[in-house]
């Protein structure tokens, strides 16, 4: 099963972490939380849910996980000012493993300036940002381009995580 890095901070959207880390997990895969500083507790935006980093982003490599996952809310948004972050989520995409975001998620992946010519699909706030970053915006529940799988919000998680689960098993 597969190893996956849940890149999280602070105000992260909870059901967009805990819904499909927990489908994720009941699959055979293995969560890992992934964040600024291991051991840190960082709490959820609405909901106000408390979750442990396990390992700090600057102690961890894309060669440590089979596959990336990216929550939104504000989190991506917190974590994109940071080097360690955008690198490892540059080096991640380019790695050619599975990348799984939701929300604000594309974020991260428009700093790290991985988008040009790719498909995806993100929260509405942020279309103009994903087409100036090169990349076409697609409106669906669920967009894949290669090695990216995004949704545009909650109410998508269920089609998300069902995606998600047939990419990781691929």
């Amino acid at each position: 099963m597969t190893r996956i890095a849940a890149l999280i901070d602070d105000l992260f959207e909870d059901v967009e972490y805990a819904e499909p880390a927990r489908a994720f997990r009941n699959a055979g895969h293995t969560v890992v939380t992934v964040g600024l500083k291991k051991g840190a507790t960082v709490t959820g935006k609405t909901l106000r849910s408390k979750v442990l980093i396990d390992e700090g982003v600057h102690d961890v490599a894309p060669g440590d996980f089979g596959a990336l996952f990216i929550p939104g809310g504000y989190s991506p948004d917190r974590l994109r000012v940071d080097p360690a972050a955008v690198e490892f989520v540059r080096s991640f995409v380019e790695s050619g493993k599975p990348v799984l975001g939701i929300c604000h998620a594309a974020q991260l992946l428009i700093t790290a300036r991985v988008l040009q010519g790719r498909r995806i699909t993100g929260y509405v706030s942020i279309i103009q940002d994903i087409k100036n970053a090169g990349a076409e915006f697609v409106d669906a529940g669920v967009v894949e381009d290669g090695n990216l799988l995004f949704s545009r919000n909650p109410k998508d998680i269920p089609a998300f995580i069902r995606a998600s689960l047939k990419k990781l098993e691929g």
